[in-house]
């Protein structure tokens, strides 16, 4: 199976010389590396060339690199069925430049670009409704990115009352607590609350 991949990812990468920055095979698994600009251009030929025939859009997400200075990795997934394989896509960008839709070639990209947008913050050129889909209307942020805080300052709940969504300011129902991480088996080096109520044998 690698070979087939690598026989593939090399012609690819000739096919779209400029374009594709390179290939790796690596688990069985194709991944082309390539211009963000070009990705409309690349999912065309992927789609429509007799050599791959990847007719099928599997998914599209990000993964955050916060020390690098494009910090996102937008990675598409392809299937083609006649063929038999996938193949992975991959493109760098940062917070402001915008990637291209391939809605016009994949219909099916339209929500996972919205949800690449909403959960990442990466913004997408061409897509006619590209608004948050899995967050609330009027979140802030972008809850995947690695710099997200793990707890904020307001909360979300449903209000039945007034029939609509409401921010509520965090509230936590104990305190925090220090945990000391020493094992239950050895038991720690100070007496625990109660302690002095055992009998010693």
């Amino acid at each position: 199976m690698d070979e087939k991949l690598e026989e593939l990812g090399r012609m690819v990468e000739s096919a779209l010389a400029g374009v594709v920055i390179g290939h790796t095979v690596s688990r069985n698994e194709l991944t082309i590396a390539i211009n963000g600009a070009d990705i409309v251009k690349v999912a065309t030929f992927l789609r429509d060339d007799p050599r791959c025939e990847f007719r099928c859009i599997i998914d599209i997400t990000a993964v955050d690199w916060p020390a690098r200075e494009r910090r996102f990795d937008v990675v598409y997934h392809f299937l083609s069925p006649t063929k038999n394989m996938r193949v992975r896509v991959k493109l760098e960008t940062d917070e402001s430049t915008p990637v291209p839709s391939i809605v016009d070639v994949f219909a099916g990209a339209n929500w996972f670009e919205r949800e690449t947008y909403d959960l990442y913050g990466v913004l997408f050129t061409g897509h006619s409704d590209m608004r948050r889909i899995l967050t609330d209307y009027g979140f802030e942020g972008h809850p995947l990115r690695k710099d997200f805080p793990l707890t904020g300052f307001v909360e979300v709940r449903w209000d039945d009352e007034q029939k609509r969504v409401v921010y509520d300011k965090v509230r936590l129902a104990q305190e925090f607590r220090n945990f000391d991480f020493l094992s239950p088996w050895e038991g720690p080096d100070y007496a625990l609350p109660g302690d002095e109520k055992a009998k010693t044998s």
